[in-house]
């Protein structure tokens, strides 16, 4: 059997999953992603197709899973390295009856840091304090502490929660806006239910996004949802860049009705050549490396790993995200 591997996490990162992969005998194409639909299209063309895809945020729309099922070797699996389905088309591939795989549970923990390392990042001006130090000057900036701060958790899903409890240790307080509300987790660790996203964004310090990206919510962060912010407030994103319409969070960034804005993800990655941020230093971007930890990376690609490996031999250890 023939996969595709694209997750460039799961190629630089030593570990089991290595071993695991080969030990399945498979033929193993290897290509450093995210891919456009057209690389992937070529890719199927050039290789005479593949019986399972272990990718990362590559577009499998439902061009390529058609012209993957219409290849020699037609498509059995996709297994996505991660928890994130929307660069898949899902939908189509349910109809064509394709199995999307993919790894909840493995990434909560690593996620949470990096989301409280980008917000203490923008509370002490840590990209203007580290550039200006490099560069021999001595320039200081007064930060913010974030004890006392109210911050608003935007998808109360395995992210959310862990870093809500975070946020109670840093004496914070702490409100929850999600579809699926835990009311036990809200009493034990005192988080605030806010009924609507639009009152999420209202009477808070900090917006931190932890929601999954689809139709409903695409660009829902806007210069309208902004203007009715605190003047000032910070906006974390550790979710998906299509969750705010960049242009905005530039403009406000630049006048003053942002704070700051800290994201680990893009609209488009990797980054543009000139992307409206990399010029503003209350900006700050990481290259989608929130879950990129040896401990992190382990977890997903053995789980990964063992769900394509599994699917393909016929062994019933695998996790299914959409049903038929």
């Amino acid at each position: 059997m023939k996969i595709l591997l694209t997750t460039t996490s799961y190629q630089d990162t030593p570990g089991a999953h290595h071993q695991m992969l080969a030990k399945a005998g498979f033929e193993v194409v290897s290509v450093r992603g995210p891919l456009t639909e057209q690389q992937m299209l070529d890719l199927i063309a050039q290789n005479g197709g593949f019986d399972g895809f272990l990718n990362g945020d590559d577009h499998i729309t439902a061009k390529v899973i058609d012209a993957a099922l219409s290849a020699p070797v037609s498509l059995r699996v996709i297994a996505k390295y991660g928890i994130g389905l929307d660069s898949i088309d899902v939908k189509h591939a349910t109809e064509k009856k394709i199995p999307v795989l993919f790894t909840p549970g493995v990434n909560h923990t690593t996620v949470a840091e990096h989301t409280f390392g980008l917000m203490i990042a923008l509370a002490k001006h840590f990209w203007p304090h580290l550039r200006s130090t490099k560069a021999g000057q001595w320039t200081r900036m007064t930060g913010s502490e974030l004890f006392g701060k109210t911050i608003t958790i935007m998808g109360m899903g395995r992210i959310g929660r862990e870093v809500a409890k975070r946020a109670s240790a840093f004496g914070m307080q702490v409100r929850g806006y999600s579809r699926h509300w835990d009311e036990e987790f809200a009493r034990t660790h005192g988080v605030e239910r806010v009924s609507t996203m639009e009152q999420a964004a209202q009477e808070t310090d900090i917006l931190s996004l932890h929601m999954s990206l689809g139709d409903t919510n695409r660009y829902f962060v806007n210069k309208n949802l902004i203007a009715t912010m605190k003047k000032g407030a910070w906006i974390i994103n550790t979710a998906r860049g299509g969750l705010v319409c960049e242009a905005d969070i530039a403009e406000a960034c630049r006048n003053g009705q942002l704070g700051g804005y800290a994201a680990d993800v893009l609209e488009t990655e990797p980054q543009t050549e000139n992307h409206p941020f990399a010029a503003i230093d209350n900006i700050i971007i990481t290259p989608h490396i929130g879950s990129r930890t040896f401990e992190s990376v382990q977890r997903q690609a053995v789980r990964a790993t063992l769900n394509i490996v599994n699917y393909l031999k016929g062994d019933k250890d695998y996790i299914q995200a959409n049903k038929f």
